[in-house]
């Protein structure tokens, strides 16, 4: 009996506990067991003391659902309840919001995490850049992590055995080598991370965690917050940008997103687009809604619990909870410690990429698990220039084309994209965002031409831009720009969006007719005697509504129920 009873307390306490597991930025892992009521700023918690991080609010934990939905961690609420799949739970640290300026951080530990978020963007082609500035940040890696230039150590061709980006080509890397032996000779790994930091912080797509939409016509879109504002990447250009002070607005219906900024005083524009799935786009709006708290608001105290649509249409709520970005810098300049000590990571090895075809590489990234997915090559891509966030690009020529494809066929079918040394961009599959000097910012579409699709792989929490691929008939992906949806499903959208408006119109309506009757009856029978209710009682109108329609209805009523009562009394 007593061993009984010992073994069900023993069931009933591993109920109220579960594993999770966290991948930091340097890809060890954090194990913890979490009771089944934690919250995820617990979590949070027990992470940042791990790593000695004060300056915390850079950073969130993201986890992908049974979907392949990715989400943010909300800190004020239960885990288990965020959580869509069963335990033991599997998690990511990520910067969730870029600092403005990374090397103003106060602790060289959160400077060192950021750039190893930032040499992961990199690594998987969401950080676009020029070739000059390609071997640049490569070799301050380089210097971060192997140190100085050794000729016994390090023999002809080394840097050729990392993989920096997701594709180069050699006389890159010859340019990486020869930064590396002749302009960082002395510098120690932390100057070598805060000179990667600074150049980074000037690239145009600095801060970008791209999310996959369509516009109004179908064409594939790009959506994304930075720290200096909203983007909208489309084609061979940024058709958009939208400083934070300028958007006045974001709401979402189902799939649909809206965002509405007043750019000048006289010009209001508002922007149309539709993510793949309503979890999508709900994710898509809360980020948006937290990146514009972050970095617009002076205090938290400011920030105001939003909803996604208007009365009639049904939505959501969402605040966010954390500090501002202005909150987080006074409260980093108060930090007085001994800096922790930092453990840094080497380059480790990596499998071989099938768009390297001169040897295997090693990563300065770790290993991550990985999956296909389909995305097109671009055609015509254009270069991107060092420049504001807020500043147009220019676009290249004809001559500078950023993309050399050969392959055999008429139409190429068996394409393999090579990148020229004049324009460079770390990956075929991303999309570019200089903005031409005749696209205003208010243009809703840019068409651009798709190339034949591809075969690539990617990380599957760490998708860069057009990764996530949408079926197109009997399962086979296709580009998002390139679906159409067809005219009986949105008939039937349209259909079962107008019927819920109207069950919406009347359950509102009823409730207002409900307030009203409780109101009435608060006139007429209770024996409050409050100062406006007292005033309207005495009113004319009141009165000869009172004894002419209101007595009458309420004996009729009374005789109905005593009628009603008697009959069932009688039966």
């Amino acid at each position: 009996m007593m061993l009984s009873r010992l073994m069900s307390g023993s069931v009933r306490s591993l109920d109220r506990e579960f594993n999770c597991t966290v991948r930091l930025l340097d890809d060890t892992e954090y194990t913890c067991t979490v009771q089944r009521d934690a919250k995820g700023q617990w979590l949070f918690e027990q992470i940042c003391q791990h790593l000695s991080l004060l300056e915390k609010d850079y950073f969130g934990i993201r986890y992908v659902d049974p979907d392949k939905q990715r989400h943010w961690l909300e800190l004020t609420k239960s885990i288990t309840k965020q959580m869509r799949s069963q335990p033991p739970f599997t998690m990511c640290l990520r910067v969730k919001f870029y600092p403005p300026d990374p090397a103003a951080l106060k602790e060289e530990i959160t400077r060192y995490l950021v750039f190893l978020q930032i040499k992961r963007d990199l690594y998987h082609g969401r950080l676009l850049c020029r070739s000059s500035d390609a071997a640049m940040l490569a070799a301050y890696i380089l210097q971060a992590e192997i140190g100085d230039y050794d000729a016994g150590k390090h023999p002809e061709g080394y840097s050729s055995k990392f993989q920096f980006f997701p594709k180069h080509s050699e006389r890159l890397e010859r340019r990486i080598a020869e930064i590396h032996k002749a302009e960082l000779i002395g510098q120690t790994p932390e100057t070598s991370e805060l000179n990667f930091l600074r150049k980074a912080q000037t690239l145009e797509t600095y801060g970008v965690d791209p999310h996959p939409c369509k516009d109004v016509s179908g064409n594939a879109a790009f959506l994304a917050f930075t720290p200096f504002g909203f983007v909208v990447l489309q084609g061979n250009r940024r058709v958009h940008f939208l400083k934070w002070n300028e958007v006045t607005k974001m709401k979402f219906e189902g799939k649909t997103f809206h965002i509405y900024a007043n750019q000048q005083e006289d010009q209001k524009i508002i922007l149309t687009y539709f993510a793949p799935t309503p979890e999508a786009c709900k994710h898509l709006w809360k980020c948006g809604v937290e990146n514009q708290a972050f970095y617009q608001f002076e205090k938290s105290s400011e920030v105001r619990t939003v909803s996604s649509s208007n009365l009639f249409f049904k939505g959501s709520r969402f605040k966010y909870s954390g500090k501002v970005a202005k909150e987080v810098m006074e409260q980093s300049a108060k930090i007085r410690r001994e800096p922790p000590e930092i453990h840094r990571t080497g380059m480790v090895p990596s499998r071989s990429c099938p768009s390297i075809t001169h040897g295997p590489r090693q990563s300065s990234v770790p290993r991550t698990r990985r999956r296909a997915v389909h995305i097109s090559i671009m055609e015509g891509l254009e270069s991107l220039r060092d420049s504001g966030h807020s500043t147009p690009v220019r676009s290249v020529s004809g001559s500078d084309s950023l993309v050399r494809s050969h392959g055999n066929g008429v139409d190429g079918g068996n394409r393999a994209a090579e990148f020229s040394e004049e324009s460079y961009s770390p990956s075929h599959s991303m999309l570019p965002t200089p903005v031409s000097s005749n696209c205003s910012l208010d243009q809703t579409l840019c068409r651009h031409t798709n190339g034949p699709p591809r075969i690539y792989e990617e990380e599957e929490s760490e998708a860069p831009w057009g990764s996530r691929a949408v079926t197109g008939p009997r399962g086979k992906p296709s580009g998002l720009g390139n679906i159409q949806p067809s005219t009986g499903t949105k008939e039937v959208e349209q259909m079962s969006e107008v019927i819920g408006s109207l069950a919406r119109l009347f359950l509102v309506t009823l409730t207002l007719l409900l307030a009203l009757l409780l109101l009435l009856i608060a006139l007429t029978e209770s024996e409050l005697d409050v100062a406006f209710l007292r005033d309207i009682r005495r009113t004319p109108e009141f009165q000869q509504f009172h004894y002419e329609y209101f007595c009458p209805l309420r004996r009729w009523l009374a005789c109905k129920l005593r009628w009603m009562g008697g009959h069932l009394i009688n039966k």
